[in-house]
């Protein structure tokens, strides 16, 4: 590992700046990208023409080319290129990926430390939310930068809950209800049992989650006690009651025939058409939702139509919660320092809050810094501000753990199997836990 030692005297060497002309280039590859999200390539463009003002002006001549590209197979494909890529030494010098990325690629040497290049404590880094920053940390170190932030709320149909007899204050209230507790994941179920032998929603419509694994499952977990990591060990945690009740909770929405038994593999642009125009009375997904809601599928008056808050608590052992999943932006190992130096400078005038403001509202996300709400493109849109408001202070993140892949997709098979009726919840959580048991070993505390 380079020592921050090396680095400072590396910048330090090269602040009189070179005697030539520099040329440099930095490649990006973003995943889970589409055109909304191009700011994510863009910013690092305009913070790459800043730099070169900036050099231009100390009497250097620094020439950057950024070359973008998003245009994977999926999140599978942006790995697993990445991955590749890195093992061939050819990586891209910067990469916008899942914070969960960050453990298992420190641990195979593909990126380095951004901190051993940029001051955290200075402009604009120092103005990113510690919680963000925290996210993007993993072994005492601080590997990335975050890229945007983002949440999972639940959302509720606002005129099929005014006909199951709730009112226009009910609705103003839910957020604080549900925060505090007041309104669970059972009380939603019995109104969306309710909404579905009132005929107001077809069967399987009164819950529709999300159609494959995601985060957001991770939210059911905590919603009935479960917790994600030990923060005195470091260790994952599976808590057996937890999942049970998770499970339990799933297989009785099936069973009072407010969820399908196969829902799971539903079409995603089904699902989008059919919770964006009332066809569902629960749900649950992200704060970028919104752009696809009020864009693709034809919303012209979301706030009059859909509710959101946080993630109901199921249980009086769990929470009301949201997850976000922040992207980040992570620092490939290269052949050359000055490469690397010059890839982190770019990142961090990419953070700045006029710059992520652009990525933020184009792409409906969240702010990742405080001075973000001082910009006027940000603070004027409704969206941004309630969601900011509502979700952000309370939402916590996945553990940035080599092995919590594994914990995940472990998790949720066992949600199908007993969503599904392959298994009862109590055989489902059995067989997780004990397949963990084999693949984590000491990484996890049973309890």
């Amino acid at each position: 590992m380079k020592t921050l030692t090396c680095k400072l005297a590396l910048i330090t060497a090269l602040a009189a700046g070179p005697a030539f002309a520099e040329d440099i280039t930095i490649n990006v590859w973003a995943g889970g990208s589409n055109d909304a999200d191009s700011y994510r390539l863009d910013n690092i463009s305009i913070a790459a023409d800043l730099l070169e003002r900036e050099a231009a002006i100390r009497g250097e001549e620094l020439n950057i080319t950024v070359e973008g590209k998003r245009d994977f197979d999926g999140w599978d494909g942006f790995k697993q290129a990445v991955t590749l890529s890195a093992e061939a030494g050819n990586a891209p010098q910067i990469v916008v990926t899942s914070h969960l990325d960050i453990a298992p690629w420190a641990s195979a040497g593909y990126i380095v430390p951004v901190e051993d290049y940029v001051d955290l404590d200075a402009w604009p880094l120092s103005n990113v939310y510690s919680n963000l920053m925290e996210i993007a940390q993993y072994d005492d170190m601080q590997w990335g930068v975050p890229q945007d932030a983002e949440s999972r709320p639940f959302f509720f149909w606002k005129e099929t809950f005014l006909k199951l007899g709730h009112t226009e204050e009910d609705i103003a209230a839910m957020p604080a209800r549900v925060r505090a507790g007041e309104y669970t994941l059972r009380d939603m179920l019995a109104d969306a049992t309710k909404a579905v032998e009132m005929g107001l929603v077809e069967e399987g419509y009164g819950f529709y989650p999300r159609v494959s694994n995601g985060p957001d499952y991770a939210q059911f977990y905590q919603s009935f006690g479960g917790e994600l990591i030990d923060p005195e060990t470091g260790k994952l945690l599976f808590d057996r009651t937890a999942m049970t009740e998770m499970y339990q909770f799933f297989v009785d929405a099936v069973d009072a025939k407010v969820l399908r038994k196969n829902h799971i593999g539903t079409d995603w642009d089904q699902w989008y058409s059919e919770v964006a125009t009332g066809k569902a009375a629960f749900w649950h997904g992200g704060t970028w939702h919104y752009g696809r809601y009020t864009g693709k599928e034809g919303n012209e008056d979301f706030f009059g139509s859909i509710g959101f808050t946080l993630i109901p608590a199921g249980n009086d052992a769990g929470r009301a919660n949201t997850i976000t999943h922040p992207l980040v932006y992570l620092i490939t190992n290269q052949e050359d320092d000055r490469v690397e130096e010059i890839a982190a400078q770019l990142v961090s005038i990419a953070s700045e809050p006029r710059l992520n403001t652009l990525h933020a509202i184009q792409s409906s996300h969240l702010a990742i810094g405080k001075a973000e709400s001082g910009v006027d493109l940000y603070s004027n849109n409704r969206w941004a501000a309630e969601a900011t408001e509502v979700l952000l202070p309370y939402a916590n993140a996945q553990p940035n753990h080599p092995s919590y892949g594994a914990f995940s997709e472990a998790m949720f098979k066992g949600l199908e199997a007993a969503w599904t009726g392959v298994q009862t919840p109590e055989q489902a959580v059995a067989e997780v836990e004990a397949q963990l048991s084999v693949t984590l070993g000491d990484d996890l505390i049973i309890r």
